[in-house]
């Protein structure tokens, strides 16, 4: 099958590549899929594309009308793609449901030990010299209650590290995983995870409904101090009301790998640039904040996973056997 694969960078190429073999005709391109770029997959029968990139409405009645008959997303989630205009006119939409959930819960959790201990200053500090240790106090994990929301693949696989801990670790989901009950999570209510939680960790995917779950009244929840974990997706939380609760001390360690607007600033080398962005130009100058552009899921092993996850969902298309849909 001839293959474009939009917003390719080195390491999609190399991963994709050996993954394939030789079963398809791959066509790399740099550029994001939009409606600027959809052009480019004009005598192409499927198009894979990751997270920033745009499937709206627009961009799908294009690959239609190009001949486009599957869209292979090289991730899990799909909040980008309009699923009712690809059902619309006929194109199945395949991802990757799973590649390492341990890949994203180990980053949730460097993030979390990072911000405790302050290893970000510590290391520009040393490295200039200045050995000294005020402002670089941190504190136990052992002991502190965790609250996990979202409790699927990868929120389990944080909620089994956090009991190495001894983290007393709350969660929220509405479909409660036995593996962390068999770890003695205790699942409650999302109010009550908000109150009593010192770190709060989200796993969730983004939906309609829970758009901004991160917002003003559940900030007003939580104790003041508390440290946010969000390796999800950026949409779960409002930034404006983050940057006053930041500013206040409401929130005290934020780490981000997701944020709402990243498709104009994640995975470029932007550092020539000027940040347009101010909202999140204001959330770099906290020294109680980390950012990770979307790197949580950057591990060898799951890159191995997604490609050969992409390349066998391409594979069973083409021969017409059982696939799992999101939409076609």
């Amino acid at each position: 099958m001839k293959v474009a694969i939009f917003n390719a960078k080195k390491y999609d190429r190399e991963f994709l590549i050996v993954a394939n073999g030789s079963r398809h005709e791959l066509h790399f391109f740099e550029p994001h899929l939009s409606e600027e770029s959809v052009g480019l997959a004009a005598g192409f029968g499927a198009v894979c594309v990751f997270v920033n990139d745009q499937v709206d409405a627009a961009v799908i009645a294009r690959l239609h009308s190009l001949g486009v008959r599957l869209i292979a997303l090289r991730c899990a989630g799909y909040n980008n793609v309009d699923l009712s205009a690809a059902t619309k006119h006929g194109i199945t939409v395949v991802r990757v449901p799973a590649y390492s959930p341990y890949a994203v819960a180990e980053h949730t959790i460097a993030l979390m030990l990072a911000l405790n201990r302050k290893l970000h200053r510590a290391y520009n500090r040393v490295r200039e010299g200045n050995f000294a240790l005020e402002g670089l106090l941190g504190f136990d994990m052992h002991g502190k209650t965790v609250g996990v929301i979202g409790t699927g693949q990868i929120g389990s696989v944080v909620a089994q590290i956090l009991t190495g801990f001894r983290c007393p670790t709350l969660a929220f989901d509405p479909f409660p995983n036995a593996v962390c009950q068999s770890l003695g999570v205790r699942y409650i209510e999302l109010n009550e995870l908000f109150a009593q939680a010192d770190i709060i960790t989200l796993h969730c995917p983004l939906t309609p409904e829970n758009k901004h779950l991160i917002s003003g009244p559940a900030i007003a929840r939580m104790k003041t101090g508390v440290m946010l974990i969000n390796t999800s997706r950026g949409a779960l939380l409002d930034t404006l009301p983050i940057n006053e609760a930041l500013k206040s001390g409401k929130i005290g360690y934020l780490g981000l790998d997701v944020y709402e607007e990243e498709e104009e600033i994640f995975f470029e080398d932007r550092s020539g640039l000027i940040l347009s962005d101010d909202v999140f130009a204001r959330l770099l100058t906290f020294p109680n904040v980390i950012i990770t552009g979307h790197q949580a899921f950057f591990t060898r092993e799951a890159l191995l996973n997604i490609a050969a996850t992409t390349i066998d969902n391409i594979t069973r298309f083409e021969n017409n056997q059982p696939l799992e849909k999101l939409a076609g």
